[in-house]
């Protein structure tokens, strides 16, 4: 239908002012006024709404959501390019309109997902993919690719990490020189330490941590080149300069028992998925399990032989007992 078309046009248009504002931090005029106006957060919410709403309005008037499907990711898929790389493979292949509604941190994403307003959620496996199972939001979650995790430190290296290529070794040289490693609140950090410090045979008592004190997480290479200590830390808020690191430097990286498991969600029991948009997370969710899916993954990263996100196939290094 002509309405459906009109209103299709007017919800792409949105998408598009979303990413353009997002890449460009709002340089065109007219939204340069409306950020001054009422702020940044309260912009990018507003046009997020536009965006619900035309393509529901869409949807009511017919406009071929049998091929729709609109998907939440967590940030640094976004940031990293992998996410629009799988995106354009994904629709050529199985010839749907994939809408990224979101691409935030993990407290915004998961309520957009709660919410419907996305059907699929691409995000770190933890407590909340455990929960949106439990409660029936989501069906059986799918480990579909892994990000990395790497250790920082001073520049002049004092425990000499940067001549080790494990994790485990890198800790046990940390440990022996006596130098400080800080204790980084997220998530994914501690886990991947309490892993290495396993591997290595330590206890946390036994090395000399420090507490991480910084106000905002993004902040923390800043506390470790003041306290001239390591840390670990995800490897594409670094290489993206999301957090500042001067002062410090990569010392570590490309250890498979390093990397933290993305999951694929899709609409569980409870969720308010359309059956259309529940036929169209599963293709997605399937593809991204392929091998044509898992491939894209090796296209896009900081070297030819090193992608940003890792294919299911190399998990068996986080099986080491």
């Amino acid at each position: 239908m002509r309405i459906a078309a009109g209103l299709s046009s007017v919800k792409y248009f949105i998408l598009g002012s979303i990413r353009y504002s997002r890449c460009c931090m709002f340089r065109r005029e007219g939204v340069e006024i409306l950020r001054e106006y009422i702020g940044d957060d309260m912009l990018m919410l507003k046009l997020r709404s536009l965006l619900v709403a035309a393509s529901a309005l869409a949807s009511t008037f017919g406009s071929g959501a049998e091929n729709e499907l609109n998907v939440a990711v967590i940030g640094g898929l976004d940031m990293s390019g992998v996410w629009s790389k799988i995106e354009e493979s994904a629709e050529i292949s199985l010839k749907l309109n994939i809408t990224t509604v979101i691409a935030a941190p993990k407290e915004r994403v998961v309520p957009a997902f709660m919410s419907g307003e996305a059907d699929l959620l691409l995000i770190h496996g933890g407590d909340e993919t455990f929960a949106l199972e439990a409660l029936g939001y989501a069906s059986a979650l799918r480990t579909w690719g892994y990000n990395e995790f790497i250790i920082a430190g001073p520049v002049h290296d004092p425990a000499g990490i940067s001549q080790t290529e494990l994790g485990r070794d890198a800790i046990t040289k940390i440990q022996t020189s006596n130098q400080p490693l800080i204790a980084f609140r997220d998530v994914g950090s501690y886990q991947i330490l309490r892993r290495l410090l396993d591997s290595a045979g330590l206890v946390p008592g036994q090395i000399r941590l420090l507490p991480d004190t910084v106000v905002r997480p993004q902040q923390i290479l800043t506390q470790a080149a003041r306290e001239q200590a390591y840390v670990i830390v995800g490897h594409l808020p670094v290489a993206f300069g999301r957090m500042p690191s001067e002062g410090v430097e990569i010392l570590l990286s490309g250890d498979p028992a390093m990397r933290r498991a993305y999951v694929v969600v899709t609409p569980g029991s409870q969720h308010p998925a359309s059956s259309e948009a529940r036929v169209n997370a599963e293709k997605l969710a399937e593809y991204l399990l392929s091998e044509d899916g898992q491939r894209v993954l090796g296209e896009i990263g900081p070297t030819d032989d090193t992608p940003w996100v890792f294919p299911r196939r190399e998990a068996s290094r986080l099986l080491q007992f």
